[in-house]
């Protein structure tokens, strides 16, 4: 505790000396990330394998170069996102003009999950250094690998003054909380997302939770089903269905249901081969207790395909299960496995009506080729984000804000919105001494009636 309260003290000390905010200060350090992250990129790929058996092209694609192109997009238009911006001034304010600022909030705290463990430490840390604060980062004591490389390349790229990283478990997160932060960054589970938001509460200290829940998969009678099947089991079975946007579980019209998981089945032997044990492209589960959790659902419902398991190699093959209704423990929460439950439905009025009654989901995938349909969907159905004919793909878009609502989550990153998510907008009237206006005082004659003119 001691030792997390001296690096606390250190950062708050090395903020207030303004050089974090400097322009020029965090683009040069953007671009240092880039090339610490270059320099320790096999590095990376390796621990990834280790703690997750992801393949190269799996942790290049889902980890590494998703923050080059967010550091590529900072470095790009942050100077540009960093201007003041101009806004409209009422006829009321007459001789004034109206901007808005934005302003690091100081020292943050960024604690990253096991599942991505790479991309979802770095990712926030690049809105961090973009708007001018210092940071600590907590990695996931579940991938040590990975979070000894972080270690590693963070302390040879920065000053633990200005960016530091805190490895260890529950009591080194624990002595972090009670430390008092400007800013909290949490992706993770919902329980422990609970105790971040009661922890930040005691300082009133802002926070983002990038939470989860049960992503629905939705595929209506009209959808190209082979696309539809295809586009599923990428982001379904994606590092082993350890996603938080992953299809949780799947709601497919019953008229094409039969004929979509014959196409699901197909593209799982196409992706993974008739042993996915045997696959380098297929990923494991990131240790025994997880592995013990999901294996206890293979006991709902009836499997149509896969439900092979090896606990010495924490593998679960890509799994399909047929026979599902709401109140089977599967059910019951997120998945956060390679298990795909199917739950069929008639009529879309009362499929968007049950989904509705459900926590909102961090994500949602729409299947339909009706316009009308889809905008129906996206209206009546509150979410994160997601897709239409697509699942996960929205995630990678630097230029869609991702984030959660109501159990799923609070606050929203990527590109621009990152920097404005560790930025607070100060809000500027520049007022002109020229003249004086004298309807807003109280002593001027007729005050109310000419009030009352402006303001009505």
């Amino acid at each position: 505790m001691e030792k997390v309260h001296n690096l606390v003290k250190k950062q708050r000390e090395y903020f207030q000396t303004g050089e974090t905010k400097n322009l020029s200060f965090r683009i040069s350090n953007l671009k240092k990330l880039k090339l610490a992250i270059k320099k320790y990129e096999n590095q990376i790929i390796e621990a990834l394998n280790k703690e997750l058996n992801k393949s190269a092209f799996e942790s290049y694609a889902t980890e590494i170069g998703l923050v080059y192109e967010e550091i590529n997009q900072a470095v790009k238009y942050l100077r540009k996102w960093d201007k003041p911006e101009k806004v409209k001034t009422p006829i009321t304010h007459f001789g004034s003009s109206s901007y808005i600022y934005r302003e690091p909030y100081g020292l943050t705290l960024i604690i990253s999950p096991w599942n991505y463990p790479f991309q979802l430490a770095l990712a926030p840390l690049i809105g961090a250094i973009s708007a001018g604060n210092c940071a600590i980062i907590k990695p996931s004591e579940l991938t040590p690998n990975v979070s000894q490389v972080i270690r590693e390349l963070i302390e040879e790229s920065f000053d633990d003054e200005y960016i530091a990283v805190v490895e260890g478990g529950v009591d080194e997160s624990t002595a972090l909380l009670q430390e008092r932060f400007d800013y909290i960054f949490f992706t993770g589970s919902i329980p422990v997302g609970k105790k971040v938001y009661e922890a930040a509460a005691k300082f009133l200290t802002p926070v983002t939770l990038e939470l989860g829940g049960k992503s629905p998969a939705i595929v209506h009678k009209d959808a190209n089903l082979q696309l539809a099947a295809k586009r599923i089991v990428w982001g379904k079975y994606l590092n082993a269905g350890q996603t938080c946007i992953a299809p949780d579980f799947l709601i497919v019209h019953k008229i094409v249901k039969n004929k979509l998981i014959e196409y699901i089945k197909s593209y799982i032997q196409s992706f993974y081969g008739p042993d996915a044990s045997n696959n380098e492209n297929y990923a494991r589960i990131v240790n025994e207790r997880h592995f013990d959790r999901l294996t206890v659902f293979l006991e709902d419902g009836r499997i149509l395909s896969g439900g092979r398991t090896n606990r010495d190699k924490l593998f679960i093959e890509p799994t399909v299960i047929d026979q599902i209704n709401r109140e089977l423990p599967i059910m019951q929460e997120e998945i956060f496995g390679p298990l795909l439950p199917i739950i069929e439905y008639e009529e879309l009025t009362e499929m968007i009506k049950t989904v509705k009654e459900q926590p909102k989901p961090l994500a949602l995938y729409f299947f339909s080729q009706d316009k009308d349909l889809q905008n129906e969907i996206i209206d009546k159905i509150p979410f994160g984000g997601g897709c239409i004919n697509d699942t996960v793909y929205h995630f990678a878009s630097p230029n869609l804000p991702f984030g959660g609502i109501g159990k799923s989550g609070m606050g929203s990153y990527h590109g621009k919105s990152s920097f404005e998510l560790f930025s607070h907008k100060k809000s500027i009237l520049k007022q002109t001494t020229l003249f004086d206006l004298p309807f807003r005082y109280h002593s001027t004659k007729n005050a109310l009636k000419k009030v009352k003119f402006f303001l009505k």
